[in-house]
């Protein structure tokens, strides 16, 4: 089976806020295209922040971007809504779905694949009541703007079964980003995993330790060779995104060559 294996952005290059493990790198986000082409890594996964939204080349000028990456030889067929965890519809009146549409219009244009929406931390599924807004705003959604070929794919901090049971509400347009990391943290088996692993179509890969830490890769609680076993045996075909641990202060690239490393060594492995 080919790896499809890519970085999320900013991990390349240094943290450009120190206090947040991800952001949209605005200063190095060229740089870090240009990198990814020297080091051969063929796909980054893109960043939205709430914050400058329209001042994401993706939403200002995606055309323009397209170029960049086919310059360079990346593609980018994936986007991480940040900016859906940091004003979740259901919590903030300010979030506008006009996000969501102009972002649907720009990754069309790059030929995207995959709109990522966190459901985890402040954007979390805390009862019924979020859960039931949430499906009836993505069919809504679905309603007022056509998908195309584009796929949304939630990222749930559920357990396995209530995960499985969120995801049958919504048709093929929808799936369920799988992070290893995150459910290592949260104590979910990967065996039990398997009940909704149908719907998966993008994988997060990080590593946590008990604490909730981000560490890097085999220094924490994720059940890697679970999870190769299983997509090999299923063969799935979408991409895997280093969703790794970078330091606050330097040596962002040379953690995330390691990790990268780490799983190519592992998915290498025979049995």
């Amino acid at each position: 089976m080919k790896l499809n294996l890519g970085i999320m952005q900013g991990r390349l290059v240094e943290r450009e806020i120190k206090s947040r493990l991800q952001s949209f790198p605005k200063k190095n986000w060229i740089k870090e295209i240009k990198l990814a082409r020297k080091l051969k890594i063929k796909f980054i996964e893109w960043t939205l922040d709430y914050k400058d939204f329209y001042q994401n080349p993706l939403i200002k000028n995606p055309t323009k971007l397209k170029s960049i990456l086919s310059n360079n030889n990346i593609s980018v067929k994936t986007v991480t809504c940040d900016f859906f965890m940091q004003k979740p519809p259901f919590k903030d009146n300010s979030f506008s779905t006009e996000y969501l549409i102009k972002l649907i219009s720009a990754a069309k244009t790059l030929g995207m694949k995959c709109i990522i929406i966190p459901l985890v931390d402040n954007s979390s599924i805390k009862n019924s009541i979020n859960e039931k807004k949430i499906i009836k705003y993505f069919k809504d959604l679905k309603k007022k703007v056509s998908l195309g070929n584009i796929k949304i794919a939630f990222e749930l901090d559920l357990k396995p079964i209530r995960v499985f049971n969120f995801i049958k509400n919504f048709d093929n347009s929808f799936g369920v980003n799988y992070d290893l990391g995150n459910s290592a943290f949260y104590g979910y088996y990967f065996n039990n995993e398997k009940i909704y692993f149908s719907r998966v179509i993008n994988i997060h890969l990080k590593d946590r330790n008990q604490l909730g830490y981000s560490v890097p890769f085999g220094k924490g609680k994720a059940e890697f060779d679970n999870l190769f076993k299983y997509i090999k045996k299923i063969k799935y075909k979408n991409l895997f995104i280093l969703q790794s641990y970078i330091p606050k202060k330097i040596g962002s690239k040379t953690h995330t060559l390691k990790n990268l490393e780490f799983i190519k060594q592992f998915y290498d492995k025979k049995k």
